[in-house]
């Protein structure tokens, strides 16, 4: 293939409030044991690219670390490059999505490829991206963007298309307040998926004229796309309708969510473990690819005196301990200990946490290595969690960041690094001080990468 990959893995994600604090939002976990970025590396490797760049900036630590330890190419002339920020072009780190390509347009210069494929790092999707590839050649477009149906409702969040019947793109709007809908269909609209190819001379040369706009934010969206329209390019979409995955069932459709909000990242976790899920993670055709880990396997353990585990349409990972409790739609991350008589239900638990003996949740969002003590009640009342909880959506989900100790009551304890972030975030310091006096930080020696999770004492039979 002709291509070269540039998946743009920068973003900060704000609306993710505490889950993007201390993070990148391509590093943030998904679906108890992946990551967000696991799901676009998936797509080109099982569609035959093998040579591609993530382009880094915000929080990339843990981004970075996950992908060194767990995604490696080990053929000539194939890669999968880490490419920090370098600000090759000035004092200034990336200002927008394009200009994180401009910075970068020596890899694209030194590739000679015909075309490259610039896409988001931040999607849950499935794409043989393959078959986008094909179009834009055989159209002989200058670009071509994928492209999927939404509710009108949610399309002020997108770049809104317009089409001819062939296809080519005659308008454009980036996240208009009044979106323009699909003919013949008044509540839908044709939305940019932020996925792109393009012939290189056309990008080159349009990253180059945006870099001397002063007035661009220099993205794809807002800058790029409507000028190329303006200048009479030919610009046409991939309907990613059309997408077939090998492996799929005749008629399947294909999956994409933004997960851009606490709510549909929540829904988007909360959709795989649903009986018949709208993303078929057990394709073995078409592999979701991630860390391998070394944990032994889930186990279900009754309690004595206690009743049997009931475990209701849940996902649970590898290492973690369901101890006589109920699970009731639930994602369990790995490393995970739910304690006797706990009932959870409705909610998203990432690794390494700790729910002690008859605590409750229900609708709860829980980062990484947080600890629920014994009897302790959380998304029963509403009121209750408003008043104690810094982050609570308007749906009611409760959102604990890494490393938060919620106890039976009293003050709820953030880890202290994950506190100073949190405080001096704007995506979260508002809430943080609003309801400062309801927590505290916690000493210097308990970190928020502490797991809380299953944790063993061998038994020494004195001699």
């Amino acid at each position: 293939m002709d291509t070269i990959v540039m998946i743009m893995a920068g973003g900060k994600g704000s609306r993710l409030g505490p889950l993007t604090t201390h993070r990148a939002k391509p590093a943030v976990p998904f679906g108890g044991r992946y990551r967000i970025i696991d799901f676009v590396l998936s797509n080109f490797l099982n569609s035959g690219y093998r040579r591609i760049y993530l382009l880094t900036q915000y929080m990339a630590s843990s981004l970075i670390k996950h992908l060194n330890r767990n995604w490696h190419l080990s053929g000539i002339s194939e890669f999968i490059e880490i490419v920090p920020a370098q600000m090759r072009s000035g004092n200034h780190w990336y200002r927008g999505t394009a200009d994180s390509v401009f910075q970068n347009l020596n890899l694209v210069r030194d590739s000679r490829a015909a075309n490259v494929a610039v896409f988001g790092g931040d999607h849950i999707y499935k794409m043989q991206v393959a078959q986008m590839d094909k179009r834009h050649v055989e159209t002989g477009a200058d670009l071509t963007i994928a492209a999927y149906p939404v509710p009108k409702a949610e399309a002020h969040q997108f770049g809104v298309i317009q089409v001819d019947e062939s296809g080519r793109i005659i308008g454009f709007q980036e996240k208009p307040k009044n979106p323009a809908t699909i003919p013949g269909q008044p509540d839908m609209c044709l939305v940019s998926m932020g996925n792109y190819f393009f012939k290189t001379e056309v990008l080159q040369r349009a990253l180059l004229d945006d870099a001397q706009d002063l007035e661009s934010a220099h993205d794809f969206g807002k800058n790029i796309i409507p000028r190329l329209l303006a200048t009479g390019h030919h610009l046409t979409t991939y309907d990613f309708g059309t997408n077939r995955i090998p492996g799929e069932p005749d008629g399947a459709w294909p999956y994409w969510r933004d997960v851009g909000t606490i709510d549909s990242y929540f829904t988007a976790n909360m959709e795989l473990r649903s009986p018949l899920p709208a993303l078929n993670i057990y394709n073995r055709t078409w592999r979701i690819r991630t860390a391998q880990r070394d944990y032994p396997p889930a186990r279900f353990v009754r309690h004595a005196g206690r009743p049997s585990s009931d475990v209701v349409d849940a996902l649970v990972c590898e290492g973690s301990i369901v101890q006589s409790a109920v699970l009731d739609q639930v994602v369990l991350g790995y490393d995970c200990f739910v304690h006797a008589g706990a009932s959870i239900r409705d909610s998203v638990l990432l690794s390494g946490s700790d729910i002690g003996e008859d605590a409750v949740l229900k609708r709860v969002l829980m980062d990484k290595n947080c600890s629920v003590e014994p009897g302790a009640r959380i998304g029963v009342d509403f009121d209750e969690d408003r008043r104690r909880f810094p982050f609570v959506t308007e749906s009611g989900i409760v959102v604990l960041p890494k490393g938060t100790r919620v106890p039976a009551e009293g003050p709820i304890e953030f880890a202290y690094d994950v506190a100073d972030m949190l405080c001096a975030d704007p995506a979260t310091a508002t809430e943080m001080e609003a309801t400062r006096g309801g927590w505290v930080a916690t000493d210097r020696d308990r970190h928020s990468y502490d797991s809380a999770g299953p944790r063993y004492r061998p038994l020494i039979t004195p001699k």
